[in-house]
């Protein structure tokens, strides 16, 4: 299956906001050589700048323009390739059955931290978090630190 688009492809606002881009940076940096201003730097390093952004377009026009086959399009979920046979297979199955295996451990283990031990009740649980920090505004040469603990 090959499309052929004539022209610029088939973005071609990007293109033309990237052709945009391109002729007024040249034509602000020209001023900026050419125009015998004060300021002239500012225009100089404005049109590099906006010749610079013009690469955003670029890449989006590029992008755009690639052309990928359908059925490189297809991803792994709720797909089965023709392709997927033999060792792919095996290895499939191996990679899904521990990916599994591995993520409902961790499930088991999560619930069990959190839940007490047979009731599915949450347990309390006190956590204290200590501060320590300087009562005194001024600094002195006897500085004394208090601690205050907050418990949840």
């Amino acid at each position: 299956l090959v499309c052929i688009y004539g022209g610029v492809g088939r973005c071609k606002c990007s293109f033309w906001f990237a052709v945009a881009h391109d002729i007024l940076g040249v034509f602000i940096i020209m001023i900026g050589v050419f125009g015998g201003l004060a300021v002239h730097d500012l225009f100089v390093y404005t049109g590099a700048i906006i010749i610079f952004l013009s690469l955003i377009w670029w890449i989006f026009w590029y992008s755009g323009n690639i052309d990928v086959p359908p059925e490189d399009l297809q991803d792994d979920v709720g797909f089965q390739k023709v392709r997927n046979r033999g060792l792919t297979k095996v290895v499939r199955r191996v990679s899904d059955r521990l990916s599994t295996g591995i993520r409902n451990s961790y499930r088991k283990n999560g619930k069990s931290s959190i839940r007490g031990s047979t009731s599915g009740q949450p347990v309390d649980q006190d956590v204290t978090l200590a501060t320590i920090f300087d009562t005194n505004i001024m600094s002195s040469p006897s500085t004394e630190l208090t601690r205050n603990s907050l418990v949840i």
